[in-house]
């Protein structure tokens, strides 16, 4: 259970003097500072006091005498000049608000009254309100109300009154109220119309009746639906169609029924016993039960609590969990009945409790009063469980929430309970993160002027360093504790008391809860200052806790951190990696790459080794791991891909491409550099022995960048071809025969390659695609050696046509090859060279007569038969060739008949053109008097005309004006030919 703490305080006291005792009570406000306070006694009279909010002073203003019986219940109707409705002997009575004027009972069938409830309309109450029309409202009537309903059977009846209306024309709505009243075994739904001037036009008018209700002791009204209490339960009831049901009947052996209505939810609260059930205006239960210390003669409703009193004892209960707040002891045990009233017309902070003959009121203390006292007790929880109250209850503003937030906050913070405090803080979104920081570094500093000076309740002690609040807070500790030795009682918490926490382990708690809050606030929208104060104070965080990967990851990215705050103490720490991300962030490029080159230079040389755990590095998106020299090239490497000095590329590239090559491409074949590097300077930067890093450096400026100087062309060129050379050597001497060709050029660069394609093939791509070098001088290289195909190229280049089929068809007996080439050459005495050389290779070379016989086979029909036969070796068998000259002759035949074919054809559609174009320009075309030029649209008669082939006829002088290719519609014949169906070859 909740310790209780102190919700409402004692106002002021009134007594009777034992003249009377008090049954009902009622509370108005009359103004500002003035509340009227309506006391029925058991003798049936009702007194008047006055209280005077800003003087606590209990004045009596009057008394009415209404009859020998207790008065019942009193209802205030209006405030201003309004009236006072009491029930007192089964009769209600009217008087004015002030007790002025004798109290005026209403008769008729308004007597014999059990209990009366007045209406009150929900928040969401539905349009079937309407339905209890004002009589006068019911179209087509003016003196009597009308049958609303109609009968239903099988429940209760209902029926209507008529009631006779007194009321004068020009009433105002607001004299009328609606009142349910329990008369014996049936309610009357009725309205009252008080005429607030001299009252003798009050009256009323009965809306409905409902029968087979009886006994009923307590009454609710919310909306379409009255909640009813009898001895045998609570009954809900339609004031529409008049049915009723069971909510829930009582125990045998139970107390009296008890209702009271919660405005704030629009609920009604029902009571069996001690224990209370909340139910909606459908009669459904709604959350969980309420438990009470005992059965409560009455119950109030004061903001979110809930208000009992009886036996002496009134007491606040949480509305959601029935938490018991606050006892306050207001009579003594026995000293009877007693009655509550909250002023819930006014402002809902004034209460009045009722003994037998005396009155106590009672105000709300305000929420910020009582958090300050539970803050005072270090009662953090219940503080921070009354503001969560406020704010769900829509009591407290937003800044004001912010504010106790942040208030909370700092008290745990000082209390050493840093992980609670960052949560108050985060909460708050009004406390600026600047507020932190000088718990974290010292005053005076960079920022000082960034903090504000936010006015608190000074429940705390300013801002100091958290080391500072650690020692004060274990000091504060050990005192709290000696102090409660000695008898003292002094607010401690009782876990630290128990098992006082190292300083080590709080210092640890604050700064991580520090670093916490400052990382959550980096999203917020900040001025420049203070987002310079986090990003700084934060790397500082980091540091003290040795998170290394958290500094790095601030530093290498977009951050605000202040490099001269930071400079000496990454240095003195070691922390070098961060001060070069943080380097780089700023665009400190040359300080950066020292220190990655320092890097290099310390683990290439041993004086640092390499740790089992590999650096993680993001290359292209992918999460890769590298040593520690590599992830220092892969940095480096990395700066110098953005835009910055080309002299630092200049510099750098030498010792990044000795530790990994393909880091050196990255920088020289970046695409976010926005000055490009020479040419010049880079091939001169690079080591010439690291001949893979020039060649894809030159390829980028050719392939990628389309580089068009001859001079560079040349010299990829021959790059390519002496490690052609060396790819050549290196095979024919079998020195690396495991690993073959494609990693035997890679000699010179360790074993990581560059390119995944053979350095030969390469060499011959790059001769075959470009026209910018110089072949002769890529020859006078690869003369001597074996690179054959690379020498056909580089000869066909230069236009030598034998060499390169001697080369084709006898060094590398690639006869497709040479047949591809001499196709195109397009010349026959191509192939008859080509098969010279296959029958005389010379050299001491044997014929290649089936390479002979393949040329034949192929490409016999481009041959002179008579030359082929001349050319044969008597030595060639005849039955290889027998074959192919016998097919070459036929194809001979074949090709010549086919070129007759091709002739004749031909002239027989020249002979047709001709005949179609005699046969047009000897058309007869027949002119009258009507015929018109259809161009000028003048008559045509016996002038000279023109027609084209689209059958338009113009007069001469149009067309000497369009010409003999364009007719009248735009049509060029000469661009746009026409032809007809009849002009073309039929035969």
């Amino acid at each position: 259970m909740a310790k209780s703490r102190s919700v409402v305080e004692l106002t002021t006291r009134y007594d009777l003097g034992g003249v009377d005792k008090i049954r009902s009570l009622c509370l108005s406000p009359h103004s500002d500072s003035q509340t009227l306070v309506y006391l029925g006694t058991f003798s049936g009279s009702i007194l008047l006091l006055s209280l005077d909010t800003s003087t606590n002073i209990v004045a009596r203003l009057g008394t009415v005498s209404l009859s020998a019986s207790p008065v019942e219940s009193i209802f205030v109707l209006g405030q201003e000049r309004g009236k006072v409705l009491a029930l007192c002997n089964g009769y209600l009575f009217l008087v004015d608000s002030l007790l002025s004027q004798p109290a005026k009972r209403l008769g008729g069938v308004l007597k014999g009254i059990n209990v009366v409830a007045r209406r009150v309309r929900g928040r969401e109450s539905s349009s079937s309100t309407d339905l209890l029309l004002l009589p006068s409202e019911v179209a087509g009537e003016s003196s009597s109300s009308k049958k609303f309903l109609q009968m239903i059977g099988g429940g209760s009846r209902v029926s209507d009154l008529k009631g006779k209306d007194l009321r004068r024309e020009g009433v105002l709505h607001q004299g009328r109220y609606v009142f349910a009243v329990a008369i014996g075994e049936r309610m009357l739904l009725i309205e009252l119309q008080c005429d607030e001037e001299d009252g003798k036009g009050d009256s009323f008018v009965v809306l409905k009746e409902i029968v087979g209700i009886g006994g009923v002791k307590t009454l609710v009204w919310l909306d379409d639906y009255v909640v009813a209490g009898t001895d045998k339960g609570y009954s809900l009831i339609s004031c529409v169609t008049g049915q009723s049901g069971v909510i829930f009947t009582l125990p045998d052996v139970s107390g009296p029924p008890l209702l009271k209505l919660l405005c704030k939810e629009w609920k009604v609260l029902l009571l069996v016993d001690n224990v209370g059930v909340v139910v909606d205006t459908n009669g459904q239960p709604v959350g969980g039960s309420l438990v009470f210390r005992r059965r409560p003669d009455s119950v109030g409703e004061l903001s979110f609590y809930l208000v009992t009193v009886g036996d002496g004892k009134m007491e606040l209960h949480q509305k959601k969990s029935g938490a018991c707040v606050q006892s306050v002891s207001f009579g003594p045990e026995g000293c009877g009945p007693s009655v509550l009233a909250v002023d819930e017309a006014g402002d809902g902070n004034l209460l009045a409790v009722t003994t037998m003959s005396k009155v106590i009121f009672y105000r709300r203390v305000p929420y910020e009063e009582q958090i300050k006292d539970l803050l005072r007790k270090k009662r953090y929880r219940e503080a921070i469980s009354l503001v969560e109250e406020l704010d769900s209850e829509g009591e407290i503003s937003k800044e004001k929430l912010s504010f106790l937030h942040a208030q909370i906050g700092y008290l745990l913070l000082f209390d050493l309970r840093f992980e609670e405090a960052v949560n108050q803080f985060l909460k708050s979104e009004s406390m600026e993160p600047s507020e932190v920081f000088p718990f974290i570094m010292r005053d005076p500093n960079r920022w000082s002027l960034q903090v504000p000076r936010n006015r608190y309740w000074g429940l705390h002690p300013p801002p100091a360093p958290l080391e500072d609040v650690v020692d004060n807070g274990l000091a504060a500790i050990q005192r709290a504790i000696f102090l409660r030795k000695a008898g003292m009682d002094t607010p401690v918490d009782e876990e630290f008391s128990s098992n006082p926490p190292s300083r080590a382990d709080l210092l640890e708690s604050a700064i991580k809860n520090m670093t916490r809050y400052l990382e959550v606030s980096r999203e917020k929208d900040l001025s420049h200052p203070v987002r310079e104060g986090i990003d700084t104070l934060l790397m500082l965080l980091y540091r003290a806790l040795n998170r290394v990967e958290d500094m790095e990851n601030l530093a290498s990215s977009v951050n605000n951190c202040v490099v001269e705050e930071l400079e000496s103490l990454l240095n003195e720490s070691e922390h070098l990696r961060t001060l070069a991300f943080l380097y780089a962030s700023k665009g400190m490029s040359a300080k950066a790459l020292a220190i990655w080159r320092l890097f290099a230079k310390n683990y290439s040389s041993g004086l640092w080794q390499d740790s089992d755990d590999l650096v993680p590095y993001l290359h292209e998106n992918e999460l890769i791991r590298l040593s520690g020299k590599e992830a220092a090239a892969a940095e480096a490497a990395r700066i110098l891909e953005e835009p910055c000095d080309p002299e630092l590329a200049f510099q750098h590239l030498s010792w990044i491409s000795d530790i990994n090559p393909l880091f050196a491409i990255q920088v020289l074949t970046s695409d976010k550099r926005t000055e490009e590097l020479l040419p010049e300077k880079v091939i001169q930067a690079i080591d010439p022995q690291k001949v893979e890093i020039i060649q894809r450096y030159l390829q980028w400026l050719i392939e990628d960048r389309d580089y068009n100087d001859p001079q560079l062309h040349t010299s990829y060129a021959l790059s390519l071809a002496k490690s052609a050379l060396e790819c050549v050597e290196v095979q024919n001497g079998n020195q690396e025969t495991d690993t073959g060709s494609r990693e035997a050029h890679d000699c010179n660069v360790g074993n990581i390659s560059l390119f995944e394609i053979d350095v030969r093939e390469r060499l011959q791509t790059f001769l075959q695609s470009s026209d910018l070098y110089d072949p002769e001088e890529i020859l006078n290289l690869i003369e001597g050696s074996e690179l054959w195909l690379e020498k056909a190229i580089l000869y066909r280049r230069i236009g030598q046509e034998t060499v390169v089929l001697q080369i084709l068809a006898l060094k590398l007996e690639d006869c497709a090859a040479a047949e591809q080439y001499c196709v195109e050459i397009g010349r026959p005495d191509a192939f008859m060279q080509l098969l010279d050389m296959y029958l005389d290779p010379q050299n001491g070379k044997e014929p290649m007569f089936k390479a002979a016989v393949r040329l034949l086979h192929n490409h016999g029909e481009s041959l002179d038969p008579l030359q082929v036969l001349e050319k044969l070796s008597p030595d060639m068998p005849l039955k290889l060739a027998s074959d192919t000259i016998l097919r070459m002759l036929r194809a001979r035949v074949h090709h010549h008949r086919q070129g007759q074919i091709v002739h004749n054809v031909s002239r027989a559609l020249d002979v047709d053109s001709r005949l179609a174009r005699l046969e047009e320009r000897s058309r007869h075309v027949q002119i009258n008097d009507e015929s018109l030029c259809d161009s000028c649209f003048a008559r045509l008669g016996t002038k000279l005309f023109a027609m084209y082939p689209d059958d338009t006829i113009v007069c001469y002088k149009c067309y000497r004006r369009l010409g003999e290719s364009k007719s009248v519609t735009g049509r060029d014949f000469k661009r746009d030919v026409l032809i007809k169906p009849g002009w073309l070859v039929n035969r």
